[in-house]
């Protein structure tokens, strides 16, 4: 038989990232890592088809936006849309070693993200809007932000050259890591102070993250500080910051200067 299908939508999503997570540490114990691009597609494929499955399975009637799948514009029209990273941070996945990869799981429902889990599997860790992080300085200021710069995550393979300005102009430390599922739980987690983003992404890699640092207060917005908005045509989402309440207040000042005034780095 079967197993019963789980009713609450941020109990799903936290189970099925975290099941796929274990299908991917399968995968990558079973066939090791001495031909990268082949683990890399199979990571991708068992990934999402373990998704999909699970997600006609206990959703039947909801749509699914995945990065590995075909993008039906009826989602467009549907009131409640899956939208999913089945292994996000791909280059991470196949190198031996690494754990900053993740899968991500997120539910949009009529204009807003209302369910999300990014499992990080290789760390034994799913963060979920269910059960979100306490930011670090939840109760005030971190008591050891000054004594050391602000950190800013970024990509370890492509960094934006607004990050480069920007930490010259903060006098932050660059953080360099994989997924951005894992740069944004860094925020989260207190290892890192803010992730910015101005290079160009789609929704699947920051829809659920973001619906987990929603959950936890934490400030999530556009480059601009408009709304991240979800489940739109093509799926294109070109920036993001995300950042801790003790940094906001210099951090998104120092973003609207450099897309103001862009230096010759930037």
């Amino acid at each position: 038989m079967p197993p019963p299908p789980i009713r609450d939508d941020e109990k799903l999503a936290a189970e099925l990232a975290a099941e796929a997570g274990r299908v991917l540490l399968d995968l990558r114990a079973k066939q090791g890592f001495g031909d990268p691009k082949r683990l890399k597609a199979a990571g991708d494929r068992e990934a999402h088809e373990y998704l999909m499955r699970s997600l006609a399975a206990h959703r039947p009637d909801d749509a699914v936006l995945s990065e590995e799948g075909v993008d039906d514009a009826r989602r467009l029209d549907a009131s409640r849309v899956w939208i999913v990273d089945p292994l996000d941070g791909t280059r991470e996945f196949s190198e031996e070693g690494r754990t900053d990869w993740a899968v991500h799981v997120a539910l949009w429902e009529l204009g807003e993200l209302t369910a999300g889990a990014v499992a990080m599997p290789a760390r034994n860790t799913v963060l979920t809007s269910a059960d979100p992080p306490r930011p670090v300085d939840a109760e005030g200021e971190d008591p050891a932000a000054g004594e050391r710069p602000l950190r800013l995550a970024v990509s370890r393979t492509r960094p934006p050259e607004l990050t480069g300005a920007l930490a010259a102009s903060l006098g932050a430390e660059l953080v360099p890591m994989g997924s951005a599922g894992v740069k944004i739980g860094s925020v989260l987690l207190g290892e890192a102070d803010a992730y910015v983003h101005g290079g160009g992404q789609y929704e699947w890699d920051s829809a659920a993250p973001v619906a987990v640092a929603r959950a936890a207060g934490v400030q999530a917005s556009r480059l601009d500080g408009s709304p991240l908005l979800y489940n739109r045509k093509g799926a294109w989402l070109p920036d993001l910051v995300v950042c801790r309440a003790s940094c906001k207040d210099r951090v998104l000042p120092a973003i609207q200067e450099a897309l103001t005034h862009p230096t010759k780095e930037s």
